[in-house]
């Protein structure tokens, strides 16, 4: 089952268990992807979304979720917070296990010997191999640092 229809069955059961919040939250993974798929088509390409492309959507809700939940909380508006925090839970259930930082550590290892990687320049190599494979597994604001200094 793609990543699409599981978002698209969760949808209807939140509908169906009138459970506003979630389905709120549903709604608007379901407008960006639509968006993502109107946008694809206007670039002429022949596709639509694909699991990758929701997993890095997903991947940006989240963030920007937490963004707006530590800015809510600097603010003194726990409640706002605390909503924001809620929609992270229901878009954090369509995204895959996040890796550890032992397990990230691991991967971008195996990420530099599988490439060949021996300088600094060959880091976009090494991040695009990683974008490969843990898409939505790994923050990549993270993990860029990490790759920088092994490689420097």
């Amino acid at each position: 089952m793609s990543l699409q229809d599981r978002i698209s069955t969760a949808l209807k059961s939140a509908m169906k268990n009138k459970e506003a919040e979630r389905l709120s939250t549903l709604r608007l993974i379901n407008a960006a992807i639509k968006d993502k798929d109107i946008a694809l088509r206007g670039e002429g390409a022949d596709h639509g979304v694909g699991d990758a492309e929701i997993l890095a959507i997903l991947g940006r809700m989240v963030k920007q979720r937490q963004e707006s939940a530590r800015a809510y909380e600097e603010g003194g508006r726990l409640e706002l917070a605390e909503k924001e925090r809620a929609e992270i839970e229901v878009i954090e259930g369509f995204l895959p296990r996040q890796l550890s930082e032992t397990e990230a550590s691991a991967a971008i290892d195996a990420a530099i010997a599988e490439t060949g990687a021996e300088s600094i320049r060959d880091m976009g190599k090494v991040m695009g191999a990683l974008k490969a494979k843990y898409t939505g597994q790994m923050d990549f604001a993270t993990v860029g640092p990490a790759v920088k200094d092994r490689l420097g």
